[in-house]
């Protein structure tokens, strides 16, 4: 799978006309799909279409489009809600200061005002709403915080919104949501949808608990194999990813590298994107309950069966009571156990991928046991080579805030990765020119420049709407390579075009 995509603009600044001629395009779109379309996101004023290139080309999904948008007739009205708020952020009397009203007059415009939901995107079920009335609008936070609490209702520009889960975020926090808006065991997993009319009304009362995660994993397999002794840092059951979900904030999670991922499966004969075991830096101890046949291929670490080592990239076999756990080696950082016949588990929006985020499954525990779908007995022995992780420059191409400054700012020297997760890489180097813009949809592998002008490359679990200048997208087939990087190690850009 080779995920590309374009915007299709409606309109330069907030328009509710152009914003609902927008969604009845997506809801006539996703009544008649085509083949290879991975996603459509919607965001104020334009629609991200993302794409499967190996299985359409672009052209056709513009014709497809085109057809849809000319016979467009009835525009969708969405419902009218009132949800309570208790105004006690940390920012609100500095909003109050620097818009130089009282806090009352600030409570007092935020909730006389009639939102419309343009969007939801960034994390699960968030609402971009707008517009903000004119004497609010402020500018974003030059470094959003690491960590926003849970159902906060913010700020930023022409834009106020509610953070549904515990993220990062750049808006300024004026109140407290009293009403969870995104609660994945409900039958209406968001309580609000792009279209819908919404007032805030001030009150009083508890903050909402956080929604429990949805578990997954069977707690009683149809065929355990493996009992987990203890976990590693990060283990994930995952897929190719939650496809056509990005509407509603919900990551698009997957394997971070498909192409080991897929060769785990291939060696033990596993069709195309079955669950795997995405493991990070330290792998699990797992006691074998029954025979299977497994693989690991990846970096990071080496498998031991019994305490001897295991060829990566090769398949083997466990018996019951045989133990398996993982040495660390010096290089990389991830790395796909896949099990003959495939993990069990649950699916959720189409999907078996953990979004830790999203409170979608979670890492694997002491005391979990996994199963396989269907029990299979391949023959041990079939293996591959893998690449060895030498340094090397990555590749860049035009993002949709193109600029040639830009792009000679992040090719001009090394950058440091400072940290990283699955939502993505932040980076310290030479400064890049940046900044806000009207939130969109962030494709997969987007470099992002926030106002303090430092790069962050976008991956799996990011959110699905930015307010950041993306001038750069790394080349695709380098997004794996990049993922594989330790904090501390160096990253190079160069161009992949001419001018």
């Amino acid at each position: 799978m080779t995920l590309a995509g374009f915007y299709l603009p409606f309109a330069e600044q907030l328009d509710p006309q152009a914003n609902a001629q927008m969604l009845a395009l997506v809801r006539s779109l996703l009544a008649h799909p085509l083949p290879g379309v991975t996603d459509l996101v919607p965001s104020y004023v334009k629609l991200y279409l993302e794409y499967d290139a190996d299985r359409v080309s672009r052209v056709r999904v513009e014709r497809w489009v085109r057809r849809h948008l000319e016979e467009l007739s009835d525009v969708p009205t969405g419902k009218e809600l009132e949800i309570p708020v208790r105004y006690d952020g940390p920012d609100l009397p500095w909003v109050a200061e620097q818009t130089g009203l009282s806090v009352e007059e600030v409570v007092r415009l935020h909730s006389q005002t009639p939102y419309r939901v343009f969007a939801t995107g960034f994390t699960p079920g968030f609402p971009f709403l707008g517009p903000l009335p004119e004497r609010l609008r402020l500018p974003r936070r030059p470094t959003p915080r690491a960590l926003v609490p849970a159902h906060s209702v913010a700020i930023a520009g022409s834009q106020t919104g509610i953070y549904p889960l515990p993220s990062p975020g750049g808006w300024h926090l004026i109140g407290t949501a009293l009403t969870q808006v995104y609660n994945p065991h409900r039958d209406q997993v968001f309580l609000l949808d792009a279209g819908d009319r919404v007032r805030f009304v001030p009150a009083q009362g508890a903050t909402p608990e956080l929604p429990p995660q949805r578990f997954l994993l069977p707690t009683r397999p149809k065929y355990p194999v493996l009992l987990v002794e203890e976990p590693g840092l990060l283990d994930l059951v995952l897929d190719e990813g939650r496809l056509m979900a990005g509407r509603f904030g919900l990551a698009a999670s997957g394997v971070l590298d498909r192409r080991l991922a897929g060769l785990a499966n291939r060696l033990v004969g596993n069709p195309k994107g079955a669950p795997v075991l995405e493991l990070t830096l330290k792998g699990p101890v797992l006691s074998v309950l029954s025979p299977v046949v497994a693989a690991f291929a990846g970096y990071g670490m080496q498998p031991l069966l019994n305490g001897m080592p295991v060829k990566v990239a090769q398949t083997f076999a466990l018996g019951e009571g045989d133990t398996l756990h993982f040495a660390p080696t010096a290089e990389g950082v991830r790395g796909y156990l896949a099990l003959a016949g495939g993990i069990e588990s649950g699916r959720f929006f189409n999907s078996a991928s953990t979004d830790v985020r999203g409170l979608i499954g979670r890492p694997l525990q002491a005391g979990d046991v996994l199963g396989v779908a269907k029990p299979r007995r391949p023959r041990a022995g079939f293996g591959a080579m893998l690449p060895p992780l030498a340094q090397r420059p990555v590749r860049l191409l035009p993002g949709p805030q193109y600029s040639p400054e830009a792009m000679r700012a992040l090719c001009s020297g090394p950058y440091e990765l400072a940290s990283g997760d699955r939502m993505g890489l932040r980076l310290v180097g030479p400064e890049v020119p940046g900044g806000e813009l009207i939130s969109e949809a962030t494709p997969l592998g987007a470099v992002q420049i926030t106002t303090e002008g430092q790069p962050i490359v976008l991956l799996n679990d990011r959110g699905r709407l930015g307010g950041y200048a993306k001038p750069a997208l790394v080349y695709p087939a380098d997004l794996p390579w990049l993922a594989q990087l330790r904090p501390g190690q160096m990253v190079r850009f160069v161009p992949a075009f001419d001018g």
